[in-house]
């Protein structure tokens, strides 16, 4: 055998090696928009599921408060180009 054939057979063996680890190694790339969360994600790829978050929200006072912030702050821009 020639030294040119047995590079040929070790490169072909190389690029054989080299696509069966990316195939075992690396996560399956998803299609479409990436998450603004990589830890996600990631999670998503494992098969766990993240935990939802949970929203503080406002309270009943500080909903009325804020709604009468802004009726003022409105009838005010009204007035003004009126």
């Amino acid at each position: 055998m020639s030294t040119e054939h047995i590079l040929a057979l070790l490169i072909s063996e190389r690029d054989k090696l080299n696509r069966a680890i990316e195939a075992l190694g690396m996560p399956v790339k998803r299609r479409g928009r990436p998450p603004k969360n990589p830890l996600a994600a990631a999670a998503t790829i494992a098969g766990v599921k993240a935990a939802p978050k949970k929203r503080s929200g406002m309270s009943a006072a500080k909903r009325k408060a804020q709604s009468e912030r802004m009726k003022a702050y409105w009838a005010k821009r009204k007035k003004q180009s009126a």
